[in-house]
Order: structure tokens, then C-alpha cells, then sequence
């Protein structure tokens, strides 16, 4: 949940949770990490890295971006996503798609470890994951496991027990089972909520807290965590051999000092930078050779409470799609990184549909629409207060909301853990939102931000056609027909609009002379076990 303009962004959205993880992150667990007066790459067996303060390590209660950024290096998943969004092995080193995509069967690597040494297995795989789905303790993201077998009756405590759920372990393979075919779980589990982690993880708060060892599956343990710093150190046991980096050290702070300054400095490898700075360091002959434009899988939107008027009522929804001229808004307003939206799945997912699913712009039947509700000339229309945590968008829009339906909306903006707060518990009756991908594919921000009962579906729509619509996607094999079933499922929430999609981000970033390996995927997620000075 971060990017510039204050639009907060995730792999997926939530709040943010208090847990055995926060008391890592407040304690050190290890040597005291140096600050961003070192000189970066000084040392060939380190790198230093600008990254946002995680919130959470522990897999299954992360929302945030920060956290997911941190959490994938510590704890390893089955399959992975390269650059090119392409879905590899991991921890699985192959896996099966049988009975018609309704079930899978992962094969592990042999011989595969945590940190200490003790055996990774099947059962590790599925204790792991059946926290994802802990009705004491949901995670923000455990609609990604709503199409196995059992997973949701166990997460609304309609079963209390696991081996109800369609995942099986055995030592050297997991099986799961799917109440639909789906495909695309293998692409699913390379999100960072299935990292596999230890037992103690949830038994030995004290011990994790204590510093007495931290035990990971991922490339990195965590080594030590100050106010300024979280470091990594390289896992010995990790299943593809131990980092060529072996310590790397996030830095959460920099002193009031900009990321450019301490880049041209010496103090940082490999840091995000804005659109603003980007402009003028790309003609820069210093700082221009170490620029990168970096991809992002994500899309900003606006959302309505559609179980509660006014918003609840389609013809208001509508209303307020056509009155504003969204695309404008996007091409004069947020510069040259952002591209104004025409579905809300992102450009570089793959099965992406290239038609535009976007709101037309229609002043005259926004108004129509309006009245036809009830609220002529915006007469009579209730208090309405768009709530976010900060958007530069918002001012625009509400300027078209005024001019076009004579409506005067409020703002608000929230800090960051108590906005996704409310998104859970009570959400606004207009908001804005922006999502990161957790895998590449379509469902992820169709069916995951969408369907009925969904834990991310932040605006409680809800639309029987739209649900079939995903579900035929789900189970079509042929290409054209999943892309069909999708492009359905947009022309109905483009109908519909439960939500209004508003642009997709590009990132820039600055990366040192000599450090391979520094691409993102579009996830948001630098893989840090693929990182490596050249001629070290």
C-alpha cells in the first residue's frame, strides 16, 4: 500500500495487524543494523536498498505492499514470478493440473530445509496455508483460497476441522483440491501469503521476540531491526543455494534526506524514485545511466458502498461514472507515469482484454440519471464524503462531480492504518483505492476486488452474473473462452459500476553501476535472491 500521490497501493489492500511479526519488528534480533551514511556497495557481499517499513512479516496476516516486499524473501513460496510474469518453480519443482484443473498436485524438491535445518514438507505447506483461512485470524487475503475445497466454510467456522479443507501434505508433494477449476493456482500460490514458515512462528512468540533465532524457508533470515533498518542475512539452506548478496540491508529511513541525495551519494544501490525526479535525472549524465523505469501490475479506482444509499441505487452509481471525465483527469493531473485506466486490469497481465470497459463520459445522461433517482439538479442529494488516504485526483474530480450534477462532495483523508481499517469494517460511501497485483492474472482484480463475499469486496457488491461470469473464466481452458467469460465480467461492472477505475502507475528507480539482477516483476517485489554484483 504505497506509491506516489499518496494513493495507497497493495498486492492487496487491507489493514494492517498487530502479531507475533510486530514484536519482530520492535526488537532486534541481531547486531545493529549501519544507516544510510555507509557507503553502498562498499562491500560486494552487500547491498543497501530503500524500502518501506514492513508492518507485518508473518505471510498470512500481511496487506500491505511494505510488508509483502520483505516477507517474500524470508519466507519461500511453491512456484514463483520472474520479470516476465511467467510462473516458475520454487520450492515445487513441478506440479500437475489433473481432473480438469480441479485438482493439483505440487511436487516438492527433495532434501528442502528451513534455516535451522529442520525438514520442509508437505504438512509445512498446509499448516502454513490453513492460517491463511484462520477464522480467529483472517487474512486480509484469504478470498486466494476460496476456491479449494472446504477453505471457506472453515474460515466462517462452519468446520472447525482442517482436514475438511481440500489440501493434503505429504513429504515430498501437496495436493489440493478445487471446487472449480482453477488453472491458474499454481500462478495463485506465488503470492507472498503462501510463504511457507515455521511451526514456532505461532508457539514461540517469546523465543521470535527474544532474538533467539529466526527461522526462514526464504533466501534471507532476518537478521536485525532498528528504527532505521531491517537486515537480511543469507540463508546457507536456501533450495537454490545461498545468495550471491549476503547481507542486505532495507533501509526504512533516510534522516529527512531525499532518496536521490543519498543514492548520488554513495548511501544507497538501488532505490524508488518519483515521476518528478525521474523527469530530470533521465537528462542528467551522472544519475542518468542508473535509471529505471520500473513496470507496475497495479490499478487506482474508486469504490461505492453499494449496500447503503445513496450508492446502493445503480442510477446514482451511474451518475456520478459519466459525469466525470476520468481519462482527462489522469492525463492532465498525474504526469506522465500514469495511464488513464480502461478496465481495471492493468496492461502486462497476461489474458488481459484490450477492449475498454471504462465509464463513457456523458454529462447530459449523468444528470438524467441523477433525476431519475430522485435528485434533480443534485436537489435534495444527502451529504456525501469521498475518504481516502490521500489522493490528487480528488480535488478534479469532485470540481466535474459540481459542475455536472450540481453535488458538493466532501473529502477526507485518513492515516494509513486506520483508513483500511474502516475500508474493512465500515466502509465509506465513496473511497479510493489502488491494488498491486498478488499474481498475474485477470481474477485478481476482477474476482478477488469483486465477487460476492469476498474479503477485498471493500464496497459489498454483490451480482450473481458477474460471479458466473468469473466462474465460467475459472473453468474455460481454451483462451478466447477465458478471455470471453472476463470480458463479461467487466462489461458488467462497467454497467453496474461497483467501481470506477481511474489509471495504472509506471515506477522509476535508480540502481547502481554493477548490481545484476535488479528488476521487478510488476508485482512490487524486487527478488532478492536474484541479485548479484558483477565482478565482485
Amino acid at each position: 500500500m504505497r506509491r506516489s500521490g499518496g494513493r495507497p497501493h497493495r498486492r492487496s489492500s487491507a489493514a494492517r495487524f498487530a502479531s507475533v511479526a510486530i514484536a519482530l519488528l520492535l526488537v532486534s534480533v541481531g547486531v545493529t543494523g549501519a544507516g544510510a551514511a555507509r557507503v553502498a556497495g562498499a562491500a560486494k557481499d552487500e547491498v543497501t536498498i530503500l524500502a518501506g517499513a514492513p508492518s507485518a512479516l508473518d505471510p498470512a496476516i500481511q496487506g500491505d505492499i511494505d510488508s509483502a516486499r520483505v516477507g517474500a524473501q524470508l519466507f519461500e513460496t511453491l512456484t514463483a514470478i520472474d520479470p516476465s510474469l511467467t510462473v516458475r518453480p520454487a520450492l515445487a519443482e513441478s506440479w500437475d493440473v489433473l481432473d480438469g484443473g480441479r485438482r493439483i498436485v505440487f511436487h516438492l524438491r527433495p532434501g528442502l530445509t528451513f534455516s535451522d535445518g529442520s525438514p520442509l514438507g508437505g504438512a509445512d505447506v498446509v499448516r502454513s496455508w490453513l492460517r491463511i483461512i484462520d477464522p480467529k485470524r483472517r487474512s486480509p487475503l484469504a478470498s486466494l483460497m476460496t476456491d479449494v475445497t472446504g477453505a471457506n466454510e472453515y474460515l466462517h467456522g462452519q468446520s472447525a476441522d482442517p482436514s475438511s479443507v481440500g489440501l493434503r501434505g505429504e513429504s515430498t508433494s501437496v495436493e489440493v483440491r478445487l471446487t472449480r477449476p482453477a488453472a491458474d493456482f499454481p500462478a495463485i500460490v506465488s503470492s507472498p501469503t503462501f510463504g511457507v514458515v515455521p511451526a514456532r512462528i505461532d508457539t514461540d512468540a517469546s523465543a521470535l521476540a527474544a532474538g533467539s533465532g529466526f527461522v526462514a524457508s526464504g533466501a534471507y533470515r532476518l537478521s536485525a531491526v532498528t528504527p532505521t533498518e531491517v537486515t537480511l542475512a543469507a540463508n546457507d539452506r536456501y533450495w537454490a543455494g545461498r545468495p550471491a548478496i549476503g547481507t542486505v540491508h532495507l533501509l526504512t529511513a533516510l534522516g529527512g534526506k531525499s532518496p536521490v541525495q543519498v543514492f548520488d551519494d554513495g548511501g544507497l544501490d538501488y532505490t524508488p524514485i518519483g515521476e518528478d525526479d525521474a523527469g530530470w535525472i533521465r537528462f542528467d549524465t551522472t544519475l542518468g545511466p542508473a535509471l529505471r523505469s520500473v513496470p507496475s501490475a497495479s490499478v487506482a479506482y474508486y469504490g461505492f458502498d453499494t449496500s447503503r444509499p445513496p450508492f446502493s441505487d445503480l442510477r446514482v452509481r451511474q451518475a456520478f461514472a459519466w459525469a466525470v471525465n476520468w481519462k482527462r483527469i489522469v492525463q492532465l493531473g498525474s504526469g506522465s507515469a500514469s495511464i488513464p485506466a480502461t478496465s481495471m486490469v492493468p496492461p502486462g497481465i497476461p489474458g488481459r482484454s484490450a477492449a475498454d470497459f471504462s465509464p463513457k463520459h456523458d454529462p447530459a445522461a449523468a444528470r438524467a440519471a441523477l433525476a431519475a433517482a430522485g435528485f434533480p439538479g443534485g436537489a435534495g442529494f444527502p451529504t456525501v464524503t469521498v475518504v481516502s488516504a490521500g489522493s490528487a485526483d480528488d480535488g478534479a474530480i469532485l470540481a466535474d462531480l459540481r459542475r455536472e450534477l450540481g453535488i458538493t462532495v466532501q473529502t477526507e483523508t485518513m492515516g494509513f492504518d486506520a483508513y483500511f481499517s474502516r475500508l474493512a469494517s465500515d466502509p465509506p460511501a465513496f473511497w479510493s483505492l489502488g491494488w498491486v497485483a498478488d499474481y498475474p492474472g485477470p481474477n485478481d482484480f476482477l474476482g478477488l476486488l469483486l465477487s460476492t463475499g469476498s474479503s477485498n469486496d471493500y464496497g459489498r457488491w454483490s451480482s450473481p452474473e458477474f460471479d458466473a461470469a468469473i466462474a465460467a473464466a475459472g473453468a474455460a481452458t481454451d483462451p478466447a473462452a477465458v478471455r470471453a467469460a472476463y470480458d463479461r465480467a467487466e462489461s458488467i461492472v462497467q454497467d453496474q459500476v461497483p467501481v470506477i477505475p481511474l489509471s495504472y502507475g509506471t515506477g522509476y528507480a535508480l540502481s547502481r553501476d554493477g548490481l545484476l539482477g535488479a528488476t521487478e516483476s510488476g508485482l512490487g517485489i524486487l527478488r532478492l535472491a536474484g541479485l548479484a554484483w558483477a565482478n565482485p
